[in-house]
C-alpha cells in the first residue's frame, strides 16, 4: 500500500552562555523540582566535573537538555561543563576527547550518529567514566532494538521513538484526519540522518497505517537540519508537487514551525502533526490546530536524568550497567496543551 520516494576543537560555551541558552525562567521553574529528585537519588557530585554536549546550541531542545544537565549537577555540588559540536559529528568526538583529558567524571551526549556513537562509548570505557546518550539510543537502530542497551553504557535517557510513530499514526486514524475513498497522500518532514529517531519515527508511523489496513502513499519524504527553515522549505517543496496532500507528519516541532507558514501560504487543506514538541513558540500554532497534533517533550527533565545516572555511577566506583532510563510524551493538541503539557520549553 506504501510507495516510498580538518577536525575542530569543541567550543566551550562557558556558565555564562549557559544561563543564556534557556534564559526562559518558566523553564527553569518547571525543572526544579526534577534536579531535586534526581539530585536527591542520585547523591553527591561534590568535586566532580561533568560534561555534556550538545549537537548545536542553535537546538532550542539540545539547549533545554544542557540546562537541565547543568542545574541538576549543580545543585549535587558538582561543576557541568557544557559544549556545542554545532551540527558537526567531528567536532562532538573531538569535544569527548577534550573531556577525558580534562579529567571529567563522566560525559553526555545529544547523540548525532548512533552508530558512530559505539566509539565514544568506547573511548569513555577506556578512560573508566561514564557515558549517557540522550534522545538517541546507541546501536544501529535497523539491527538493535531499543530495549538492547550497550552494557558498556552507562544509561540512554530516551524515548522510544518508534513506538511514537506508531501512537501518532494511530491518533491521526482515530480522529479522521485520513479520507477513506481515496488513497490518503502523506508527506514526513524527517529529522537529521544519523539520529536514530529518523527512522524510528517513520517505520512507526507507516507501520501503524499498513496496520491499520490504510491505503495510502507518501508524496514527499525530505531530511531537514531540524530548524524551521529547513521545515519550511521542504513542506513549500513538497506541497507544491502534491497540494492536496492530507497529512504531513514532521518529526520534530521546530520544523512543525516552518512547515505550518508554507501551509498557510498556499492555503493547504492538509492536517499537520508533529512528534518532539512541547515549545512555548510553537503552542500559539497547536491552539489554533495549525499544528493538529503534537507531544510534549519534558527536554530539561531528561539532561537532568542524564546527570543523575552520570553522578550515581562515578559515586558507586562501579562500571557501566547499560541502564534504560525510557521517557514517554504526552499527545496534545488545541483542546488538552494547556492541562497536558503544563511547563513548554
Amino acid at each position: 500500500m506504501r510507495s516510498r520516494e580538518n577536525p575542530m576543537k569543541m567550543t566551550y560555551t562557558g556558565k555564562a552562555l549557559n544561563l543564556a541558552l534557556v534564559g526562559s525562567a518558566a523553564l527553569a521553574l518547571s525543572v526544579t523540582c526534577a534536579m531535586a529528585q534526581d539530585a536527591a537519588t542520585s547523591g553527591s557530585a561534590q568535586g566532580m566535573r561533568l560534561g555534556f554536549i550538545m549537537a548545536s546550541a542553535q537546538n532550542r531542545p539540545d539547549s533545554a537538555m544542557a540546562e537541565g544537565f547543568r542545574r541538576a549537577v549543580e545543585d549535587a555540588g558538582g561543576e557541568a561543563v557544557i559544549l556545542s559540536a554545532n551540527g558537526s559529528i567531528e567536532r562532538m568526538s573531538n569535544g569527548i576527547m577534550d573531556l577525558i583529558s580534562q579529567g571529567v567524571k563522566g560525559v553526555a551526549t545529544v547523540t548525532m550518529d548512533s552508530v558512530v556513537a559505539l566509539n565514544w562509548v568506547e573511548s569513555a570505557k577506556d578512560a573508566k567514566i561514564g557515558y549517557v546518550s540522550v534522545t538517541q539510543q546507541i546501536g544501529d537502530p535497523k539491527t538493535t532494538p531499543f530495549e538492547d542497551v550497550n552494557p558498556d553504557v552507562t544509561a540512554v535517557v530516551a524515548e522510544n521513538y518508534l513506538t511514537t510513530g506508531h501512537r501518532l499514526a494511530r491518533a491521526v486514524i482515530d480522529r479522521g484526519m485520513l479520507p477513506t475513498d481515496r488513497t490518503a497522500k502523506i508527506g514526513i518532514v524527517e529529522g537529521q540522518p544519523g539520529y536514530a529517531m529518523v527512522d524510528q519515527l517513520s517505520e512507526g508511523f507507516t507501520a501503524e497505517l499498513d496496520a491499520a489496513g490504510i491505503d495510502y502513499e507518501v508524496v514527499f519524504a525530505q531530511p531537514t537540519d531540524w530548524t524551521p527553515a529547513n521545515g519550511q522549505e521542504v513542506c513549500t517543496n513538497g506541497l507544491m508537487a502534491a497540494p492536496d496532500t492530507d497529512v504531513i507528519f514532521s518529526h520534530a516541532e521546530d520544523m512543525a514551525i516552518g512547515c505550518a507558514q508554507a501551509m498557510e501560504d498556499v492555503e493547504a487543506p492538509g492536517k499537520l502533526v508533529t512528534a518532539a514538541g512541547g515549545a512555548e513558540r510553537a503552542s500559539g500554532l497547536v491552539r489554533s490546530g495549525a499544528i493538529a497534533l503534537s507531544t510534549c517533550m519534558a527536554w530539561a527533565d531528561m539532561g537532568a536524568k542524564a546527570a543523575a545516572a552520570l553522578i550515581e555511577q562515578a559515586n558507586s566506583g562501579e562500571g557501566a550497567t547499560g541502564r534504560l532510563i525510557e521517557t514517554t510524551s504526552a499527545l496534545i493538541d488545541a483542546d488538552d496543551l494547556d492541562a497536558a503539557c503544563p511547563n513548554l520549553w
